[in-house]
């Protein structure tokens, strides 16, 4: 696990597996955690992280409902968790589903003695919105709509951080994902990407779900590179993955994304 601050009031986690983006966000005496590390020492180690680096935590966010970023409850079981409003009617709509997922990933690779993930309550937020941190100095997180790689998804733009927290968009280890067992498609993956842009363009540091924060400049970068993707996805013309996104486990992606388009 990895920990770089970005920002005087932002650290970005990264984990060991999947590259897997936890931001903790703080202002004065408040704080949020946004998504969760994915290995069981990793989240164990990140109260104290967090307490060493002097961020409070009052809270956690999801940008989505996949289950490798809910994870933050095992780390800190008595906080609340806030989710937008789509992706609190799918998590009440798929009862168990991370639970299982996560089940399925421990098997696999052989993790063991994992604390059950419990997941019974949580905040349905006001997408798009805002949310208030810090009682002295009163900062607002902005919630934006981010669909498109599954039906739910949010992104978080902390503006006197200029940091964006985007949930699985512009991944430089990653090509766009449309999971369409989910709901996600590519149009609305698209029009999410026309959404970012502009504060992709303000931003100094976007955090993506999955690859580390980076500048934005690169950010930029990726964001051309997966629409053109994307738009290749239509068109039935060959397409060439990214020079960083051409591992086996991305050709995979791709053949899944074309059998999604296909429906």
């Amino acid at each position: 696990m990895r920990a770089l601050a970005v920002h005087p009031d932002v650290i970005v986690v990264v984990s060991g597996v999947w590259q897997t983006s936890c931001t903790a966000v703080r202002s004065g005496d408040e704080g949020f955690v946004i998504d969760s590390p994915l290995l069981p020492e990793e989240l164990d180690a990140l109260p104290a992280l967090l307490e060493q680096a002097g961020f409070p935590v009052s809270g956690l966010l999801a940008t989505h409902g996949d289950w490798d970023h809910l994870l933050a409850k095992l780390a800190f079981p008595e906080s609340s968790l806030g989710v937008g409003e789509r992706t609190a009617a799918r998590l009440n709509s798929e009862l168990g589903e991370p639970q299982r997922r996560l089940r399925a990933f421990d098997a696999e690779w052989y993790v063991d003695g994992r604390r059950p993930l419990g997941l019974s309550e949580f905040q349905a937020l006001p997408v798009p919105g805002r949310i208030s941190i810090g009682s002295e100095t009163t900062h607002e997180l902005e919630v934006l709509p981010a669909e498109g790689h599954t039906r739910d998804g949010v992104a978080l733009w902390i503006p006197w951080a200029e940091v964006l927290v985007c949930g699985d968009y512009l991944s430089p280890v990653e090509i766009p994902m449309i999971s369409a067992e989910s709901g996600g498609t590519l149009e609305a993956y698209r029009e999410t990407l026309f959404r970012l842009s502009p504060l992709v363009n303000r931003a100094a540091t976007v955090v993506p779900g999955h690859g580390g924060p980076l500048p934005a400049a690169r950010a930029l970068e990726i964001l051309a590179e997966d629409l053109a993707y994307l738009e290749s996805l239509t068109t039935g013309e060959p397409v060439t993955l990214p020079p960083e996104r051409r591992s086996a486990t991305q050709r995979q992606i791709h053949e899944r994304n074309l059998a999604s388009v296909a429906l």
